[in-house]
């Protein structure tokens, strides 16, 4: 495994091919997993974050940095890598709740950042405008801010504010795979990610789990996988089914695991809402019953039957102005902390990870008919 060129320069010809050909497979993004592209990792990892199951901090690595490198590129190299179990710690969520968070070992954090770099490049050419969730150059609050926006410029009535249950507990790895394999043509690559998926949980209490589904979040490959995953099992669906055969106008923002859709006609919105669970269902997803529901949103509340919705830690509703004009406001949701300090969602779980010493990497359409459809 031959060091090459620099990983910024490496990305930038694969971002460039993702974009001149949304059917390319890419062969041989194995081979960035050298010692200078992982050394690059590294330093970019925070020194301070919290050490996995073996305990090996920043610091002990870096000491040893010129022999733990080409150690681990040689396992690599002789497909001798294992991935170490993730350690799970649990962190406070709106209504009193826990979130699981897992944390990797320091190794399984540098090859994940470099996985997450590659995975990145590829797919910020395909995903939609409508996904603003950790990718670069977006953020909670101004996808928020232009949400606000496009609900009181458009003819928006109803909202569907759905809540997807447990997400990251029931991606299904055979999906999760198969999705990647549209646009990765390495199977040794995949076959990394792939023990990833089914590495094993320390729990707090000691007991050690092998899910057969589900991913930990934490890791800094979390979230761009989290992105592919509803890139093909919702933003496809919406942009290619439910917009095109809705007959008013009708928009959708996802950040990370949480979204809502907005639609000018009831009858689109009923139907969608109708037809979610299908959709999810069959990428081994289920919407909470519970917290999804479809809220009438319009503007003047000409029928007095206007509700309100929260989403990314902000609840949105109609008011007037001093001027007298209806505005859509944001004020911050009751039993969350703001947006600018947490987030909600996976959105708050990745913020409170990097507070917990977790890492996550700075910042196409599918093919195959079998998933879109």
């Amino acid at each position: 495994m031959k060091d090459c060129q620099t990983l910024q320069t490496s990305l930038r010809g694969i971002a460039d091919r993702a974009r001149r050909d949304p059917k390319a497979r890419f062969r041989n993004v194995y081979m960035l997993l050298n010692e200078e592209n992982l050394r690059e990792c590294f330093r970019a990892l925070r020194k301070d974050a919290a050490p996995g199951v073996d305990r090996v901090t920043f610091g002990e690595y870096e000491r040893d940095l010129d022999t733990n490198i080409p150690a681990l590129v040689e396992r690599l190299k002789h497909k001798r890598y294992r991935a170490r179990l993730v350690r799970r710690v649990n962190i406070p969520k709106g209504g009193g709740k826990l979130r699981p968070l897992g944390i990797p070992v320091l190794e399984d954090k540098i090859l994940q950042m470099a996985v997450a770099k590659v995975l990145t490049a590829i797919y910020e050419e395909d995903f939609l405008p409508l996904s603003r969730g950790y990718r670069p150059g977006c953020d909670a609050r101004e996808a928020s801010r232009d949400w606000a926006a496009k609900l009181g410029g458009g003819s928006y009535k109803w909202v569907v504010d759905a809540d997807i249950k447990g997400f990251f507990e029931h991606v299904d790895h055979d999906w999760m795979l198969e999705m990647l394999e549209q646009r990765i043509d390495d199977k040794p690559f995949l076959r990394l990610i792939h023990k990833w998926l089914k590495a094993g949980v320390l729990g707090t209490d000691g007991r050690v789990m092998h899910p057969a589904e589900g991913t930990p979040q934490g890791g800094a490959v979390s979230p761009v996988l989290a992105n592919i995953y509803l890139h093909y099992a919702l933003d496809l669906w919406f942009d290619r089914v439910v917009r095109r055969r809705s007959r008013g106008q009708c928009a959708m923002l996802r950040y990370a695991d949480d979204f809502v859709v907005a639609f000018e006609r009831q009858e689109d919105a009923e139907r969608s809402l109708k037809e979610l669970p299908v959709r999810l269902g069959k990428f081994g997803l289920e919407l909470s019953d519970e917290k999804t529901r479809l809220v009438r949103f319009e503007r003047g509340n000409p029928s007095g039957g206007n509700g309100s919705f929260d989403f990314l830690g902000f609840q949105y509703h109609w008011e007037t102005t001093r001027r007298g004009r209806w505005k859509v406001q944001r004020r911050t949701a009751g039993c969350l902390r703001p947006v600018a300090e947490m987030g909600c969602g996976f959105a708050g779980a990745v913020e409170h990870s990097r507070q917990c010493g977790a890492d996550r990497p700075a910042g196409h359409r599918l093919q195959c008919r079998r998933v879109v459809r």
